[in-house]
């Protein structure tokens, strides 16, 4: 799921889901969509690209952004054009699986990680990186779940330079 929201790099200014064609390439390539399925269709990447972005706001707002009413919304969506469910084995074992083929399950399936991070608490660990040209999403593992930037030699210090320079006498620049 963090891959998924990172096929968007602002920071390069490089989008891996920039048509069908590739949405489609990056799903069967992580074996969510089988190859002889067929191609997405500009709607349904549309809709990816709506998950994507709800999926960074959600992550956006672990980290200290402000709440989008819609992105939960947008989760739901795409959770019940997917058929996602819960599924009970023989085994005693519980799993999250979509009961619709195509583009439909394999969004829905995007949503497993995050289901299942919800329900172990790990969700709030999971954050897009809180400078505004880079929006990277990635898992804080620091102990006090501090992290606010994907690098902090990267993005904690551009927003610290910035900072600084903006505090800084006229005569210093």
């Amino acid at each position: 799921m963090i891959d998924f929201v990172n096929t968007l790099d602002r920071e390069a200014g490089t989008d891996a889901l920039a048509t069908p064609h590739q949405l489609a390439a990056w799903l069967v390539e992580r074996r969510l969509l089988q190859a002889a399925g067929a191609p997405a269709s500009k709607a349904e990447l549309q809709r990816a690209i709506r998950l994507r972005e709800a999926l960074r706001a959600l992550m956006l707002a672990n980290n200290g952004g402000a709440a989008d009413e819609h992105a939960l919304d947008e989760l739901e969506w795409t959770a019940r054009w997917g058929d996602l469910g819960v599924h009970f084995a023989a085994d005693g074992s519980v799993s999250l699986k979509p009961g619709a083929d195509g583009l439909p399950g394999a969004l829905a399936q995007l949503l497993v990680p995050v289901a299942n991070a919800i329900g172990e608490g790990s969700w709030q660990r999971v954050k897009a990186c809180r400078a505004s040209d880079c929006r990277w999403a990635f898992y804080d593992r620091s102990r006090n779940r501090s992290c606010v930037w994907c690098e902090m030699a990267v993005c904690g210090n551009r927003t610290k330079v910035r900072a600084y320079r903006q505090r800084a006498p006229r005569e210093r620049r």
